[in-house]
């Protein structure tokens, strides 16, 4: 009777993701892939490689920074009364 010799399996280390897929990156996000492919994806920057496509962290961060606005203007802009 003979021992196999016991297989290991390389160690994988934990590290920040950098990129995301479509459906990951909506999620990061927080919305819905549509959402995604219709407000933000035609804005970002993508690595393609076959079918596959990327989105990087830091062009999902640039494009909140780019499209964010204080909570006080998003109001001002829905139809709220204005002073002055």
């Amino acid at each position: 009777m003979s021992v196999s010799p016991i297989k290991r399996t390389p160690s994988v280390v934990p590290c920040e993701r950098l990129g995301y897929s479509k459906p990951e990156a909506a999620a990061a996000l927080g919305m819905s892939v549509d959402s995604f492919e219709r407000h933000v994806q035609p804005e970002l920057r993508v690595v393609r490689r076959g079918k596959l496509r990327i989105f990087s962290r830091r062009e999902l961060e640039r494009w909140l920074d780019e499209n964010q606005q204080r909570a006080v203007e998003a109001r001002g802009h829905e139809g709220g009364a204005r002073l002055g």
